[in-house]
């Protein structure tokens, strides 16, 4: 029996507002509550280093070669040419140090015998360390 003549039935749905709010508060009391522990903590000991004092400067040597042939080693001007004196002169330059770096300054126009005779000397004497010193162009 149909007491309710003339009255449509309306469709039911369901209210999610409720449902959500109350979601919310127990998200947020979950999160209040919860204790948060650090379980990947490494406990690490790292290494220690120690720098060595640095060690001096190697020993290096310029030889200076003009365009006329004449060496100057280290600021002092050779009267003997040959690559014995050469050789001499590198020795003393050296004062008994190990394995000192020869840097050769040759002039543009220098002859290329004068910079072998260098080369030539600085073998003889077990000097094998050898640079050349060069100079970038100027931009104009």
């Amino acid at each position: 029996m149909n007491f309710q003549r003339g009255k449509r039935h309306e469709d039911l749905e369901m209210n999610l507002v409720p449902l959500i709010d109350v979601l919310l508060v127990i998200i947020i009391f979950l999160v209040v509550s919860a204790t948060f522990s650090r379980t990947s903590e490494l406990q690490i000991n790292l290494p220690t280093a120690e720098a060595n004092i640095p060690q001096e400067k190697p020993l290096t040597i310029e030889v200076g070669v003009d365009a006329s042939g004449k060496y100057v080693v280290n600021g002092k001007s050779l009267s003997d040419v040959s690559v014995a004196g050469i050789a001499s002169a590198l020795q003393a330059a050296a004062n008994g140090g190990k394995e000192p770096t020869i840097i050769i300054n040759a002039d543009a126009k220098s002859t290329h015998q004068s910079v072998v005779d260098v080369m030539e000397a600085s073998r003889t004497v077990g000097y094998t360390h050898i640079t050349f010193a060069t100079q970038s162009k100027a931009s104009f």
